[in-house]
């Protein structure tokens, strides 16, 4: 039986407790619900533009928050392998996913049902957008086209000239098919099962044309392993300034962004949610931190929860549209 003067002290306890926590540094009282070990699940392999992110703003989270941090590698089903692991996981926090803007358009390719049936809309509450990464088309040297209008030319002799891409259904998939629809070719799509096999292979020549994003070429071009012929995005990114818009050299409406949120259970209680983003926010704002990424081909982001829960639901609006429309579906 609670007593009256049970009741008394316990009162008195939540008010010092509240007063300690309105002493701690700016950031630090929000921080209190991330109790324990973090955990960021990359749901594709390690090496991509998405982990080395994940590592890289990790190393930061772990100092800001005080936490041990882990990165942890789950590929499958276009993402929603690792998704579905995050949105089952205890809402308090611990457990984050940092994925591209595949989880948008998996939906919309996969079979309904796929990765357990995950909805990302409802499943996953929104972070963070931490960096964005333009899309490419690059060539193995070989492929004997440097520009654009050349790549058309030598599409319009040789039908059937195969693109490789990271995986059926990925953004890279559909900004080769929907060039090969704006330009009036019919082109032969090879998937990888992944950026770093896709990238592999074109250096190797196996296939010498490749759609990527930047994140995931950036070494290559500067080596010349790998030649930039355009970008694939509404305006040049300033991470390749001579580089031509497809826009630019005639191809109209070939716009494919990419870019990598942060995403937790959707039960996560606001206030957690808020500290997360303040910390990764903190993150993204070091120097280091900025020339890391950029130099592996990221542009840095930040921002609120909301402007990432609006990337998404502008993404799973058009990217549906244009699976739909050219009839493009995954594994």
């Amino acid at each position: 039986m609670i007593t009256n003067r049970q009741t008394l002290l316990r009162r008195r306890l939540a008010a010092v407790l509240a007063m300690v926590a309105c002493m701690l540094p700016h950031g630090a009282a929000q921080a209190q619900p991330v109790a324990k070990q973090l955990t960021i699940v990359v749901p594709f392999p390690a090496g991509a533009g998405p982990d080395l992110a994940a590592r890289v703003l990790g190393e930061k989270l772990a100092v800001r928050l005080s936490r041990p941090v882990v990165v942890e590698n789950r590929p499958g089903v276009g993402g929603l392998l690792g998704a579905g692991a995050v949105a089952k996981a205890a809402p308090d926090g611990s457990i984050l996913l940092l994925a591209p803007n595949t989880l948008a358009i998996s939906p919309h390719v996969l079979p309904k049902g796929s990765g357990g049936g995950i909805e990302v809309q409802k499943d996953l509450a929104p972070i963070i957008a931490v960096a964005t990464t333009p899309m490419l088309i690059v060539a193995n040297p070989t492929l004997g086209a440097t520009t654009v209008e050349q790549l058309i030319a030598l599409a319009k002799a040789k039908p059937e000239l195969a693109f490789g891409s990271a995986g059926n259904g990925s953004p890279m998939h559909f900004a080769g098919e929907m060039f090969a629809s704006a330009a009036g070719l019919k082109m032969t799509h090879v998937p990888y099962r992944g950026v770093a096999p896709s990238v592999t292979a074109t250096i190797g020549g196996e296939v010498k044309l490749l759609f990527v994003a930047l994140g995931g070429a950036a070494q290559h071009l500067e080596s010349g392993r790998l030649l930039a012929i355009a970008v694939a995005e509404r305006a040049r990114t300033p991470l390749l300034p001579n580089v031509p818009t497809l826009t630019e050299r005639g191809v109209k409406g070939v716009e494919v962004n990419a870019w990598y949120g942060v995403f937790t259970a959707a039960a996560t209680p606001a206030a957690t949610i808020a500290a997360l983003n303040e910390a990764f926010n903190e993150a993204v704002r070091q120097p280091d931190v900025r020339k890391r990424l950029t130099d592996a081909g990221l542009e840095l982001r930040g921002g609120s929860a909301q402007e990432l829960a609006e990337l998404m639901r502008q993404d799973d609006l058009r990217y549906g549209r244009i699976a739909r429309d050219l009839k493009i579906t995954a594994d």
